[in-house]
């Protein structure tokens, strides 16, 4: 199963368990490219402390017409059904998404192709995969990366053309999955990466050595 055979789903959450999902960003990626995106502000399901919307810039006042993220169940599900789910440092938004929904629909299981799962996981995960490679880039932090990869022109061409004017920015949800996965295209346009595949981005992606032996890959190719 060839990394560019099968649709990543790039994605980004902006919020918390308090607050719930208030922002997502949904970058696909096939072929080695970019085939579509996908923004939306949720309503508050809670109290958005001060701190957050520091970050993030999201107010719930400005939020109050939106639906809650809830009503995405369908295309989450889809989402899921049809290729892996992708995301920078994915501890984050698993557990985002789990608060929402804690199972999505049987899906295949990418990591080992021919068999069935009941989980939003395993997921490709650059901010697991850089480190293993590029120990020498110091901080794995996305925006970091961004740069230190040469990203950085690439990224705002990219949210120029895919982000809401106001949201071309670090700590939007689409700025941030559009950053992440120009990184994951970037490490698999490596000519030494040019034939992995997606079990195996899976298992690097696992840190836990358990769960990545169960994997049962082969390699790099396998």
């Amino acid at each position: 199963m060839h990394w560019a055979d099968t649709p990543i789903h790039f994605i980004d959450f902006e919020g918390s368990r308090t607050s719930g999902i208030l922002e997502f960003g949904v970058v696909t990626l096939r072929g080695g490219t970019i085939t579509g995106v996908r923004t939306q502000r949720c309503a508050a399901i809670g109290r958005i402390p001060p701190e957050d919307v520091a970050v993030h810039g999201l107010h719930a006042e400005a939020l109050a017409g939106e639906a809650p993220f809830s009503a995405e169940w369908e295309y989450f599900a889809g989402l899921r059904e049809s290729g892996p789910l992708a995301a920078h440092f994915a501890n984050a938004e698993n557990s985002l998404l789990k608060s929402v929904w804690a199972y999505p629909r049987v899906a295949p299981d990418f990591a080992q192709p021919g068999r069935s799962a009941t989980e939003w996981g395993p997921w490709i995960d650059t901010g697991r995969l850089y480190p293993q490679i590029f120990p020498q880039l110091g901080s794995n932090q996305l925006e970091q990366l961004v740069g230190t990869s040469g990203l950085q022109g690439e990224l705002d061409a990219a949210a120029a053309q895919h982000c809401p004017a106001d949201r071309r920015r670090y700590h939007a949800a689409l700025y941030d999955a559009l950053g992440g996965a120009l990184l994951l295209l970037a490490l698999l346009r490596r000519a030494e990466f040019g034939q992995a595949t997606i079990p195996w981005l899976l298992q690097m992606s696992t840190l836990d050595p358990q769960k990545r032996g169960a994997m049962q890959q082969g390699g790099l190719f396998g």
